[in-house]
């Protein structure tokens, strides 16, 4: 996977609404946090544009997106919220600019739609973390603020979380990728939908019926996006709805009852998704993830890390190497003295 720089103090970091739309008052408390990081913050012309539940018409919207795309000056772009929305402008977006000037794409939910988008398309890390307007919600915890400064500025280097009855012991490593269930679900057959064959599966949802979380699953295990994954990790899975006939399991049991078919770790209640605990996860980054009886761990292994090791292997290997080259030369020195001998 490519990685966008990390940024430094004096970088731009754009907000723009790809989806529903927000007013100035809900952007306030972010463009403050993001000044007191020392970043300058620049923002979509039609940021608080409106089209009913979107933040302006597709074309607004998509002009708002691809201007900050093209921008080099430009280090992260920030959606200022989820909803719905994105999905309209993908096919639409060039993208030439960025493969150019790699830039760091942040948010959840409906973003979901660009973060796969990306990685399918073109092996770029990308950020699943807060947004503009959590940042003015009092509920949402300071954790999830400081762990996006974290991640932009390359700071963020793993978490560690207490264990629930419903984990699955085990350690795997593997990239980074998933998002939002129900997106994931939306771009299935699409150019936009993801390849989880050996990677880590992280998912999260809000506000869905729970046989609609078992049709989802169901979907993934059909499509084989279950059985190639090394370790599943599941976050938030808030406000589920259910019938007047109970479907009978929690969105937690549900999952967990596709998880008992593999033999993989898999973690639940991971802070991140749509709840007050939302930690920035790189996305498309190789992680080394470790379940215990008694905790989780996730770490974010660091490209610098796989070189050095890299290095350790092949400075362990030559002194392995020579000897058996010189073994292999005495052998063939010998042999050759055996056989002039004999003749």
């Amino acid at each position: 996977m490519i990685r966008p720089p990390y940024l430094k103090t004096g970088d731009k970091i754009a907000i723009v609404a790809p989806a529903r739309k927000v007013s100035s008052s809900e952007m306030d408390q972010a463009i403050k946090t993001f000044s007191s990081w020392g970043l300058q913050v620049v923002t979509g012309q039609n940021l608080f544009g409106q089209e009913n539940q979107f933040s302006g018409t597709d074309e607004q919207r998509l002009s708002d997106l691809q201007t900050m795309l093209d921008d080099k000056e430009v280090k992260a772009i920030i959606s200022a919220r989820g909803g719905y929305g994105t999905v309209r402008l993908i096919d639409k977006l060039n993208f030439d600019l960025f493969l150019q000037y790699p830039k760091w794409i942040i948010g959840y939910s409906d973003i979901t739609a660009l973060h796969s988008h990306i990685h399918t398309q073109f092996n770029i890390e990308t950020l699943h973390a807060v947004m503009p307007v959590n940042f003015g919600d009092t509920k949402t915890n300071v954790i999830s603020f400081e762990t996006l400064r974290q991640a932009l500025f390359g700071e963020l280097q793993s978490y560690e979380i207490p264990a629930l009855p419903l984990n699955q012991e085990g350690h795997a490593i593997g990239v980074l990728t998933g998002g939002n269930l129900s997106m994931l679900y939306s771009l299935s057959g699409s150019p936009s939908d993801i390849d989880t064959t050996g990677k880590i599966l992280f998912l999260e949802d809000i506000d869905e019926y729970l046989y609609h979380i078992d049709r989802m699953m169901i979907n993934l295990k059909r499509s084989g996006k279950l059985s190639g994954i090394k370790g599943l990790i599941v976050g938030g899975l808030t406000g589920m709805n259910d019938n007047t006939i109970p479907f009978g399991k929690t969105a937690e049991q549900i999952i967990s009852t596709f998880a008992q078919e593999l033999e993989i770790p898999v973690s639940f209640n991971f802070p991140a998704g749509h709840i007050p605990d939302n930690r920035a996860l790189y996305l498309g980054r190789e992680v080394e993830l470790n379940v215990t009886k008694n905790r989780t761990t996730l770490r974010f292994v660091d490209s610098s890390e796989v070189v050095e090791k890299s290095k350790l292997l092949k400075r362990l290997l030559k002194p392995v190497l020579f000897i058996l080259g010189f073994f292999l030369f005495t052998y063939l020195i010998l042999h050759l003295i055996w056989y002039i001998s004999g003749s």
